[in-house]
């Protein structure tokens, strides 16, 4: 394959021609480590990435009878060998001398401090829950990251050295940000976006309304599945990849009936045409053009929603009856009590430059947290990278 499209459509630009090829020459654990050069999370992104609008999407095999590369799953085999067989790519070159502070432990931050321990630099992450990974650890659905994968990524990822991890430590409580600024030679923002989305609708507070990302938090946490809450008729408003997760999961923990209801249309849905077409055969039913209007409860508790057809003028309304609501719109900036310190924000997330550089001098950001990301981990992973990369001249450039 000649050009490799594929390289060009994935955000982390991994050589995936190559890797390919590697593995054609039963040399897997040489195309993990051309992988993970590029994309230090290339697991986690094999199992979670929307390879069908990315790297396969582009793949130049797409004529009537031909199909992709299955891209994803030949990256996973590549990683899961090399992990299994704990095979360290990176050493660390020559220290610098210079520290720097990395806010969460997500894809974005653990990115930014494995490139930053491999260029010399020491480390300290700051991470408000008691476990590294963020959403991979956290938020994505655990029949995508199953076992304990996403704690043996982190583990693979911090076995470089240079880098400590300070659990339970919530920025803007525990220590300031302005500690940080004056603490270390450096700051990097991987904070992600914590806070769920409302639906602006009466009723949204009654007993059975759900945040779908910490229904998954729980999930992926719980020793015992038993002890979750499953409804009889559950609704998922949202169209994106968490709505489908959330839909899938509680559907496979035994709802009877469960609803995705999205206002736009099938081609309009942020989740791609074939985690619909997965969602279809797991059981879930979509309804499009779906608009909540209003919610319906009793003794406080959720019991309904109504929609209107938002495809038509003056469309016509209809109850959807339900006893477990889950909202799966998106979310807001992680709330951190910055002090004085203040931040250029666009459409409530953080300004940053083509280097990932803040409004505040000394002060990197990256991830969902920033303006214009597309909330995808693997363009996490890539923000990390290259906010090490302009950190990291930026400290030698001044040491010069």
């Amino acid at each position: 394959c000649y050009g490799a499209p594929c390289q060009t459509a994935c955000p982390t630009g991994i050589d995936v021609a190559g890797f390919i090829r590697m593995i054609s020459q039963n040399n897997e654990v040489g195309a993990a480590g051309k992988i993970l050069s590029e994309n230090i999370m290339g697991g986690t992104c094999a199992r979670a990435c929307p390879v069908e609008t990315l790297c396969e999407d582009a793949c130049v095999r797409h004529a009537e009878g031909d199909q992709p590369i299955k891209i994803g799953l030949l990256q996973r085999f590549a990683t899961d060998r090399a992990s299994e067989l704990g095979v360290q790519f990176f050493t660390r070159e020559a220290a610098t001398g210079c520290t720097v502070a990395v806010v969460g432990a997500g894809p974005a931050g653990l990115s930014c401090a494995h490139r930053l321990a491999t260029l010399g630099h020491e480390v300290v992450i700051y991470e408000a829950l008691e476990k590294s990974g963020g959403l991979n650890e956290y938020g994505l659905a655990a029949y995508k990251m199953a076992g304990d994968y996403a704690q043996q990524e982190v583990k693979d990822i911090l076995s470089i050295g240079g880098i400590s991890v300070k659990h339970g430590v919530k920025v803007g409580e525990d220590i300031s940000l302005a500690e940080l600024q004056t603490n270390y030679d450096a700051v990097f923002m991987g904070v992600g976006l914590g806070a769920s989305k409302g639906m602006a609708l009466e009723g949204e507070q009654a007993s059975g309304v759900i945040n779908a990302v910490e229904y998954i938090h729980q999930l992926r946490q719980s020793a015992d599945l038993g002890t979750l809450s499953v409804g009889q008729n559950v609704v998922v408003i949202g169209g994106g990849m968490t709505a489908i997760d959330i839909a899938i999961q509680i559907k496979r923990l035994g709802a009877p009936s469960v609803t995705m209801a999205y206002r736009r249309g099938k081609q309009q849905m942020n989740a791609s045409l074939e985690e619909q077409e997965f969602a279809l055969n797991e059981g879930v039913h979509i309804a499009h053009w779906a608009q909540p209007v209003s919610l319906q409860t009793e003794h406080g508790a959720i019991t309904g929603v109504e929609f209107k057809m938002a495809n038509i003028e003056g469309g016509e309304t209809y109850v959807m009856p339900t006893d477990m609501l889950f909202k799966a719109i998106g979310q807001n900036l992680t709330a951190i009590n910055m002090g004085t310190i203040e931040f250029v924000k666009s459409y409530g997330k953080y300004e940053v430059d083509k280097h990932l550089r803040t409004s505040q001098p000394g002060i990197w950001a990256g991830g969902d947290c920033v303006s214009g990301n597309d909330g995808l981990a693997v363009s996490a992973v890539q923000d990390g990278k290259l906010a090490a990369l302009s950190i990291h001249h930026t400290l030698t450039q001044s040491q010069a």
